[in-house]
């Protein structure tokens, strides 16, 4: 009797052993999984959580995201962690098909291995759900895909994070975080007419999912030159700070990713951000007296009541826009988006508000709004370029072809 409780009990201690290192796995993947931001394009709107379906619009067409729950036929409940590697590493499907960057595949290469096995361990443990995958609504030649095997070529240098000996720990993880897990540049850096990132550029502003993404970069007028550290972590744990609320896309990015993540991640986020230079290159802004002043009177008549007649908005609850990078951005995509469709701001766990800002296109013209854009890039000391009809007619076109995709 002696030799069978010794045996139980090490049989429970060795698979008590085993559980631990396999829930820590698991756990770790689920955090991994936040930080990449999965759920957010892997979720479709009244989906079930990683089930994909979510329609993600890129300048070629429509691309669906996949399932990438356990379910065996559906999802990728057969993958093995080498094809979930393979994928994650290089852009290669179960199947040995190309998957198209939408999947960032060019920023999840830098990936450790044992991060990724983490996150498989993650996905491993969902519930499975059966929900076929959509076909991508992409024309010709794009729909082929092995068009991609070229693309990759010209575009997408594979291989893992290597750290930066002369930089400290801290700033290597917010390197990690922002050019790999987190994939920052895929909006926020410029890309040319294949899609390729102009890395000559890097995070100082693109477009993703039809919105302008701002400069990350430290440039004081339209990027992070004057956000201390700990404004960078404020927002990117609740969605807004001093000077500036998260909206749109990047607003489901701080809702589903960053507010999930440490202390400590997130100030290294922000030390990498930090170091990252700025052109700080002020343009011009407009100097037609008449021209300001229609604009100053569409501001305090549609929009003073919450951002107060000297821009300065309201502490926490609506953000200034005098000094404001999206009002003061290279291109005034994001500012014009939010004029003409309105905008939600990130609701978090620590400011779970969410208030909106109304739309104001269906009552205020393409004139009124580069009049009233052009006012608001000159206002309070602020130094942007000013705007054009045809920049709200193009944003006006992103707008609907954002609806379209839903």
């Amino acid at each position: 009797m002696r030799e069978i409780a010794l045996l139980i009990v090490a049989t429970l201690c060795t698979a008590s052993a085993w559980a631990e290192p396999m829930h820590s796995a698991i756990e770790r993947g689920r955090y991994l999984a936040a930080a990449g931001d999965c759920a957010a394009c892997h979720t479709a709107d009244g989906g079930k959580p990683y089930a994909g379906g979510r329609p993600v619009p890129t300048p070629f067409g429509v691309i669906y995201s996949t399932n990438i729950t356990p379910d065996k036929e559906t999802g990728i409940g057969r993958w093995t962690e080498e094809q979930f590697y393979q994928a994650m590493h290089e852009g290669i499907s179960a199947d040995g098909k190309h998957l198209y960057p939408a999947f960032p595949y060019p920023w999840y290469t830098k990936l450790s291995r044992d991060d990724v096995d983490a996150i498989k361990a993650f996905l491993d443990a969902l519930p499975p759900v059966r929900e076929e995958n959509k076909q991508t609504a992409l024309p010709w030649p794009f729909s082929v895909r092995e068009v991609m095997a070229g693309w990759n070529t010209l575009y997408f240098h594979k291989g893992e994070f290597k750290p930066d000996p002369g930089q400290s720990a801290e700033w290597n993880r917010g390197a990690y975080l922002v050019e790999g897990l987190g994939h920052c540049s895929a909006c926020h850096t410029p890309k040319n007419i294949a899609g390729g990132l102009k890395t000559g550029q890097k995070l100082e502003g693109g477009y993703g999912e039809n919105w302008y993404a701002t400069s990350l970069t430290n440039d004081v007028r339209d990027g992070l030159g004057d956000w201390t550290l700990d404004d960078i972590v404020q927002y990117l744990k609740t969605g807004a700070n001093a000077k500036a609320a998260a909206t749109g896309p990047m607003a489901e990015v701080i809702e589903n990713s960053t507010q999930h993540l440490n202390d400590a991640d997130l100030r290294a986020i922000a030390a990498y951000l930090r170091s990252v230079p700025g052109r700080n290159e002020a343009k011009s802004p407009e100097t037609d007296k008449q021209r300001l002043a229609r604009g100053e009177a569409l501001y305090i008549d549609q929009c003073s009541g919450c951002h107060m007649e000297d821009g300065s908005g309201q502490p926490q609850v609506f953000p200034p826009l005098k000094g404001n990078a999206v009002v003061q951005a290279r291109e005034p995509g994001a500012m014009l988006h939010m004029i003409i469709d309105g905008a939600r701001i990130a609701a978090t766990k620590s400011n779970p508000t969410g208030l909106a800002m109304p739309a104001f296109g269906w009552k205020l013209t393409d004139q009124d709004i580069a009049e009233l854009a052009t006012y608001l890039r000159a206002a309070w000391g602020n130094k942007a370029a000013p705007v054009a009809v045809s920049d709200v007619k193009k944003t006006r076109d992103r707008v609907a072809k954002a609806a379209r995709a839903q």
